[in-house]
């Protein structure tokens, strides 16, 4: 009888076992299918290649070495070298036309051809379809041409500890993935006068990955025609000085997680035409993050001085699914579209449903802005005007908002054109003489402050 109890008891202990295991396997099975639905990106990989985020395992955030990638070049330079009215070509895919591995090296007026395609993660990671690969040294290039012709053809890429500087150079690709300056793995590149024109789909002129890096941009002229392809993708901290940006067919900039792009008196035009991969909304300065692994999670910055920000189709700022600070300071920004918002915040298609919505800091600094702003109710917005900054719009027309703080200094004035709902506002002018409220009603905690 005693034999008979222990084994029902075995019996049920089992079951409860397997029962378990069942609802655990249930559970993960409905946790993955969410996650996968809302972390795919718009990009195929990182450097502005829009798609779906790739496929196979993406590894770890920020990561950009790896030892098991090996590297090969028509040409390799590993000792200090100068060379003049040069020639460097490769035919081969995942060949590099010239790759540098050590030294300190000046090339000057050389012509450098890339053709060959490469369909693995290692050419946009580590480079090694580039036309040009710095992977450790320095390699200084003055004058002469980069063109590409072949997918994941990438034109001047700095990798790990490398350094490029590259100066009066024209760089030209024309297949899809290949951007024309780009860094990953904590590469530094420098760029003056360049002269840079992607044809291709995904692919950013100023392009970043896995594991970012640093990129600084001095004059020229960058000019994206491919769909999906933004003028600069950065995972990376990018800043561009006095230079001219088109986009013809895809956002402006994108920022993805815990990077930066700094626009001082930059030219920067847009016209996003396309709609690729989870991007639901038409924008030109787009700030989010894929949940791909390119990119550290964290606060992504967006600044702008000095410039001209011209939208010709949808929004001008749109944000998902991370924290941002955005600061603007007296620049002229144009929105061609009467249905674009001035900024936008709110879930996407990035992220857990839920809790995907966006944090943003917006410093505006004698800063005039036109243009309606939408904060969606998993969404938060600290707006600050100073310096004389003038605003006109309507700031969460539709009341759904999580939270709001309006902040103006004595010397700054925003003009509704609807009605407005924040949580908090802190006007230092005590009585609203710098709000006009143009016959609409401005709503603090749900409370009108005018009549």
């Amino acid at each position: 009888m005693a034999k008979k109890n222990i084994m029902q008891i075995i019996l049920i202990v089992v079951l409860v076992i397997v029962l378990c295991i069942i609802v655990r396997l249930f559970i993960d099975e409905k946790n993955t299918t969410i996650t996968e639905t809302n972390n795919n990106s718009m990009f195929s990989q990182s450097g502005g290649t829009f798609l779906n985020k790739p496929n196979g395992d993406m590894g770890q955030p920020g990561v950009g070495n790896n030892a098991n990638v090996s590297h090969t070049g028509a040409t390799e330079i590993s000792s200090d070298t100068t060379n003049n009215l040069q020639t460097y070509s490769s035919t081969e895919g995942s060949q590099n036309s010239l790759l540098v591995t050590n030294g300190t090296s000046k090339i000057s007026s050389a012509k450098i051809t890339k053709s060959g395609n490469s369909n693995d993660e290692n050419s946009d990671f580590y480079g090694t379809n580039a036309a040009v690969l710095v992977k450790n040294g320095t390699l200084n290039i003055n004058g002469g041409s980069v063109t590409t012709n072949g997918s994941h053809a990438n034109g001047v890429f700095a990798y790990a500890n490398g350094t490029i500087n590259l100066t009066n150079t024209n760089i030209k690709t024309t297949s899809n993935n290949s951007g024309a300056i780009m860094v990953t793995g904590g590469g530094k590149l420098n760029a003056t006068n360049v002269t840079a024109e992607t044809d291709g789909n995904s692919s950013a002129p100023i392009r970043s990955d896995r594991g970012g890096g640093t990129m600084i941009v001095n004059g020229g002229k960058y000019t994206a025609n491919g769909i999906g392809s933004p003028v600069i993708y950065s995972t990376a901290n990018v800043t561009v000085n006095n230079a001219t940006l088109i986009s013809t067919k895809s956002e402006g900039a994108v920022v993805e997680g815990k990077n930066s792009i700094t626009l001082n008196n930059v030219n920067l035009t847009d016209t996003n035409t396309t709609l690729n991969g989870n991007s639901e909304t038409y924008k030109n300065i787009f700030i989010y993050q894929s949940m791909s692994g390119d990119a550290d999670e964290g606060l992504a910055s967006f600044s702008a001085k000095d410039s001209t920000i011209t939208t010709n189709k949808g929004d001008t700022i749109f944000v998902t699914n991370t924290k941002a600070t955005i600061s603007l300071t007296n620049n002229k920004i144009i929105n061609n579209d009467s249905t674009g918002a001035f900024l936008r915040i709110q879930s996407g298609k990035w992220g857990r449903s839920g809790s995907n919505g966006g944090d943003v800091t917006l410093n505006a600094n004698g800063q005039t802005i036109n243009g309606d702003i939408f904060v969606d109710n998993i969404s938060t917005l600290n707006m600050k005007l100073t310096n004389g900054s003038n605003y006109t719009g309507k700031i969460n027309g539709n009341n759904t908002a999580k939270n709001i703080t309006l902040s103006l200094d004595s010397t700054s004035k925003i003009k509704l054109t609807g009605d407005t709902y924040v949580t908090t506002l802190e006007d230092a002018d005590s009585s609203y003489s710098n709000i006009n409220f143009n016959g609409y009603k401005l709503y603090v905690n749900g409370i009108a402050i005018n009549k």
